[in-house]
């Protein structure tokens, strides 16, 4: 399938998911994180769920990092350059209200692209391979170009991988891990 009919039939079936089985899901896959080989790790980035889209609940998993000693950062998305601007999470600086109804940080320190070591990484479906569809603004594969070579990609979905993206774009930046409520899938 193309990415374009996947995030069509993605977006349909997060849909269905009640918002109590989606607490639950959001649970379970932050407790698969435990089995990640990144806890070595210090510096973690994560996603800030967007509720009306259906996303993986990502607060769990601040928790368990926050829990855990972890240095978290959020990022705030630059529109106008298709580009992300990163700082250290500070739940007082959240705005949940932008104009795109993304929950993003209005300020803090900020972080640069380079010392995050891990980046738990939004999407709609991934292949077997570890490429990913998210929203198809570019946001991510901008932002992922920017790290280090050696740092974690790691996407969190509901649902098991498709066997393949169709049309997979030279610039588009594959996952090492997807975890899911059962699993975690290494590429």
């Amino acid at each position: 399938m193309n990415k374009k009919a996947l995030r069509t039939l993605y977006k349909q079936k997060r849909a269905t998911i009640s918002a109590e089985q989606q607490a639950l899901l959001s649970q379970q896959i932050a407790q698969q994180t435990l089995r990640l080989p990144i806890w070595d790790k210090q510096i973690f980035h994560s996603f800030l769920s967007i509720t009306s889209f259906g996303e993986v609940d990502t607060s769990y998993l601040i928790r368990l990092l926050q829990e855990r000693g972890k240095t978290l950062v959020v990022s705030r998305t630059l529109m106008e350059t298709v580009r992300m601007e990163h700082f250290l999470y500070d739940p007082a600086q959240i705005d949940a209200n932008n104009k795109w109804h993304i929950p993003e940080p209005q300020g803090g320190i900020p972080i640069k692209s380079e010392e995050i070591e891990v980046v738990f990484v939004p999407l709609l479906a991934y292949d077997t391979k570890g490429n990913r569809v998210g929203y198809g603004k570019g946001f991510y594969d901008n932002f992922l170009e920017e790290c280090k070579a050696d740092t974690l990609k790691i996407g969190l979905s509901f649902f098991p991988a498709e066997p393949l993206i169709e049309d997979v774009r030279e610039g588009d930046i594959p996952l090492d891990y997807v975890v899911t409520p059962e699993d975690v899938f290494k590429f």
